[in-house]
C-alpha cells in the first residue's frame, strides 16, 4: 500500500482481511488473506498492476478494475489529484 502511494498509483488503499476458498493447482485451497481496495485511476491501471505484481508474493495475484458509475464530484477531484505524476 505504501509503495502504491509513494509512487502516486493510488490515492487511498483499504485493507481487508478476508477468507478465501479457491482452486489452486489442482486442489482447494481455504486460506486467509487481505484483500486491498486500491483506488486509483482507470489511466494508472497497466503501471498499478505491473507494481503489483513486482511487489506480490503469489504467482497470480487477484488484479481488477472497477468501474466507478458515479461519485461525488470533491471525491473524484481528490482521486484525480493524488493520482498520476506530479506537474513540475
Amino acid at each position: 500500500a505504501i509503495a502504491l502511494l509513494n509512487e502516486r498509483l493510488a490515492a487511498c488503499v483499504s485493507i481487508y482481511p478476508i477468507r478465501s476458498i479457491y482452486r489452486w493447482q489442482g486442489q482447494i485451497e481455504n486460506e486467509s488473506e487481505w484483500q486491498l481496495a486500491i483506488k486509483s485511476d482507470l489511466k494508472q491501471f497497466e503501471q498499478l498492476s505491473a507494481k503489483i505484481q513486482e511487489l506480490h508474493t503469489y504467482a497470480v495475484p487477484e488484479i481488477i478494475a472497477l468501474p466507478i458509475v458515479a461519485g461525488s464530484q470533491t471525491y473524484l477531484d481528490w482521486l484525480a489529484s493524488h493520482t498520476g505524476r506530479v506537474s513540475e
